[in-house]
């Protein structure tokens, strides 16, 4: 039996939700920004990437409230605030976030739903969840990456860049400091295997 929408918890847990998903949305954002600064535009794109897949996360739970009868909701959550200009820090932190969501408070989120009869709610936790799997492994990766200096290095010859700017693809162990095309700086290029629509299948069909 499904339990009175406006005294549930899960009604809480969606605005806590939506709160959380627009803070994140901001927070990468911010980070992106810096990133910009930085002249890392690939980790800027990253950073903006998961910022817009977040909002439509909000947006979900948002649509989930559908509380005809209007009036506050209270709530009690607390918001990471790791605020700084060192982008290795901001990888690593987002990281944490989103495996603190994806581990412990959506799948709780569901639970209380599956336990107030809310099984629609309960698959959007689920399914929302996973994708904050694929951020945490997104943001680890490039965290790792320039943790042991490999952001725009690599063992291997023959990888392939590409110049977030033009295009232009190149061959070797590191990306040119400039690119020979447009003249975008380093901070453009990255593994053509991590860019969009780049797929070498896509590009032999």
């Amino acid at each position: 039996m499904q339990k009175d929408f406006e005294r549930s918890q899960t009604r809480i847990n969606l605005m806590r939700s939506f709160a959380g998903e627009c803070q994140s949305r901001q927070r990468y954002y911010q980070a992106a920004l810096i990133a910009q600064q930085q002249k890392l535009v690939g980790i800027e794109r990253l950073f903006r990437f998961t910022a817009e897949q977040e909002e439509r996360h909000a947006m979900v739970f948002w649509k989930l409230l559908n509380d005809p009868s209007g009036g506050n909701i209270e709530i009690t959550a607390g918001f990471p605030a790791d605020v700084s200009d060192d982008i290795q820090q901001l990888l690593d932190s987002s990281a944490g976030e989103e495996e603190k969501e994806y581990s412990i408070v959506y799948p709780d989120f569901a639970r209380i739903a599956a336990d107030e009869g809310y099984t629609d709610i309960v698959s959007k936790f689920r399914l929302v969840a996973d994708i904050e799997r694929s951020h945490n492994v997104r943001f680890r990766y490039y965290a790792d990456l320039m943790r042991s200096g490999n952001l725009f290095r690599s063992d291997d010859t023959e990888q392939t860049w590409i110049c977030l700017n033009c295009g232009h693809v190149h061959k070797g162990s590191e990306p040119p400091q400039e690119c020979p095309v447009c003249r975008a700086a380093q901070g453009y290029f990255i593994r053509e295997c991590e860019a969009a629509f780049t797929s070498s299948q896509i590009i032999q069909k």
